[in-house]
């Protein structure tokens, strides 16, 4: 397979670019490099794929209709679109960064999968389209029709706008609803590396929800596996589009990530505890019974486990912030 990856420079475009070279696919990754976190990790993350035969780089942006023509000679048979513009809170600040990318990126890769006629496209959704749903185990079934951030908005419009495509010239397309994805070489703008950074360097953590939130935290490798797993399995139905969730099944309080961050971290944390922030929810919980039955997924990483791999990365990337 020839596959057009996006976002390939982010957290879990990387890595799932790792597990397709390692078997054999010819990837084509994209990324615009922009500075929403430290482009350095962005480039870390890509100086370890850039080695490997069959992976070639190009360094544009989604939402640019010339990307089409970029890539047009290069036999691209599938399609997984990672990139997007990431961040709930983030979204309340620059509305406007999200609809370029999440609302008119997306499009443009609609229409380059409509153009190419490719085999499947596997693309990024949230587990902030759930909103303000209270039932939990979180079901793909459920109405998400109440986000409460901005974000959440775009992803839960990236699914209606797939919907329609599949419908209108019957692509493929797969929609994943990723849950709270963690381990080395993660997003420095989530919480585990919010607080990691700030026992390092001898400073309280902020604690939003008053330590009661929890999260349905989930490893690298197994988001990265789901996302192979669909790719290999597209759908089939009329329309043919499907929405599974990537989680791990198993909400975690926030109590208990710091505590095992201390562990690992061998430092302990000075807690400042805050109310909740605006666009937040206070619990996630994936059910993740469709994507095992149809796709196989299988989550097999612990927190306890992940976090360790995450402390060894992370005490020799930041080693020089506090030597």
């Amino acid at each position: 397979m020839t596959i057009l990856l996006t976002g390939a420079a982010g957290f879990i475009g990387a890595r799932t670019a790792a597990l397709l070279l390692a078997r054999g696919e010819t990837v084509v990754g994209v990324d615009n490099l922009n500075d929403y976190y430290d482009p350095g990790l962005k480039q870390a993350r890509l100086d370890r794929l850039k080695g490997e035969a069959g992976f070639t780089f190009l360094r544009a942006d989604i939402a640019d209709p010339g990307l089409a023509e970029r890539v047009s000679e290069l036999g691209i048979d599938r399609i997984i679109h990672l990139a997007a513009q990431a961040g709930v809170r983030y979204s309340i600040e620059a509305p406007r960064a999200y609809a370029a990318s999440n609302l008119t990126g997306h499009t443009e890769m609609l229409e380059m999968a409509r153009r190419f006629g490719v085999k499947h496209m596997v693309y990024a959704s949230s587990s902030s389209v759930y909103g303000r749903n209270t039932d939990q185990p979180f079901r793909e079934d459920q109405v998400t029709d109440t986000p409460v951030s901005f974000y959440g908005a775009t992803k839960k419009a990236n699914e209606l706008m797939s919907e329609s495509y599949a419908s209108l010239y019957s692509i493929p397309l797969t929609g994943l609803r990723f849950f709270t994805v963690y381990g080395p070489m993660g997003r420095p703008d989530m919480a585990y590396m919010l607080f990691a950074d700030a026992m390092m360097a001898g400073e309280p953590i902020k604690v939003f929800g008053e330590g009661q939130m929890a999260r349905d935290f989930t490893y690298i490798d197994d988001i990265a596996e789901g996302v192979i797993a669909a790719l290999d399995h597209p759908p089939k139905g009329a329309p043919p589009h499907r929405v599974y969730n990537l989680g791990n099944d198993r909400p975690e309080e926030l109590s208990e990530l710091i505590e095992l961050l201390e562990e690992v971290l061998g430092r302990k944390a000075e807690r400042q505890h805050l109310p909740m922030q605006q666009g937040d929810v206070r619990r996630t919980w994936a059910s993740i019974d469709r994507a095992r039955e149809e796709l196989g997924y299988a989550p097999k990483t612990g927190l306890r486990e992940g976090l360790a791999a995450f402390a060894a990365w992370y005490k020799e990337y930041r080693k020089t912030a506090w030597c």
